[in-house]
């Protein structure tokens, strides 16, 4: 072991405090940044030997990092604690994927994965409906939003430079721009009181299901299939209805091969019928 590890006092690494953010911070920066032998040193007891205190030690001493990247991305209207806190995550996984043996420092490994946490956190919770689900529409939430700053409102040249740079369609650019330009609303919020008229959507969306005119409708409507399919059902001979019944209708599905073995036919007989049986209830249906 090296002496400058031996030499590290264990107040520097002692657990941060918890509850003001500015002590959280100024705390971290306090912890001295490890030389690059001795975070190979630690790395290695960690890969090697399952060392939980050097997990810890590598995790301290890279708080500072997770700041600075975490601090990035306070223009999302996210509390900076909750970047910081998810992006520790991003850097607890990284140390323990960590690999000293491939030459780089483990700052530059860990910005990858501490930026992911924060991407996931600040797309689950920047908006109540999720704005970014696709991997084409999670690149260009990140990069349109700063594309935005700049030129505001996207004309078609624009958007097709957008679309080259990030190797996207047009398309997806667009219905981002449109997604990023929204805005959350309240179903039932209150109204503005600056406002002559309340457009929340609980003042002018109607909920029909209770609707009695619709249900008796929709009830006929089931009825009126039903009886179609039953008669449908009895001008099928009693295998080819009974081939339907168990591959379809019952709760416990019988496959091709019971079926053929029950018949003692093979399995792709059955099949045919199957086809032919539902052929006929399609044509007898739409009749």
């Amino acid at each position: 072991m090296s002496n400058a590890l031996v030499q590290l006092q264990p107040a520097s690494l002692a657990v941060v405090p918890v509850g003001n953010l500015e002590t959280y911070i100024s705390a971290v920066y306090r912890v001295p940044i490890l030389s690059a032998e001795e975070e190979k040193e630690l790395a290695t007891r960690l890969r090697e030997h399952n060392d939980l205190e050097a997990a810890r030690r590598l995790v301290t001493h890279h708080l500072r990092f997770v700041v600075q990247v975490a601090r990035g991305y306070r223009g999302y209207g996210l509390q900076l604690g909750d970047l910081i806190q998810e992006g520790n995550i991003g850097l607890m996984k990284a140390v323990k994927r960590f690999d000293p043996s491939f030459g780089v420092r483990l700052v530059s490994f860990a910005v990858h994965w501490i930026r992911a946490e924060i991407h996931e956190f600040i797309l689950r919770n920047w908006r109540i409906v999720k704005v970014a689900t696709t991997k084409a529409q999670r690149k260009l939430f990140f990069n349109l939003r700063s594309a935005k700053k700049r030129l505001g409102w996207l004309n078609r040249e624009e958007v097709e430079t957008v679309a080259d740079d990030l190797g996207v369609s047009p398309d997806d650019v667009m219905e981002m721009e449109g997604r990023l330009s929204n805005q959350d609303i309240g179903f039932d919020s209150e109204p503005d009181d600056e406002a002559d008229t309340y457009f929340a959507p609980a003042a002018y969306l109607e909920d029909q299901r209770a609707d009695p005119a619709q249900m008796v409708e929709q009830s006929d409507w089931d009825a009126h299939h039903s009886e179609r399919l039953h008669s449908a059902l009895e001008m099928l001979d009693e295998r080819s209805r009974d081939i339907l019944a168990k591959r379809w209708l019952a709760e416990e599905k019988a496959t091709l091969t019971q079926l053929a073995d029950e018949y003692h036919v093979s399995a792709e007989r059955i099949r045919q019928l199957e086809s032919n049986a539902i052929k006929k209830l399609r044509n007898a249906i739409e009749a």
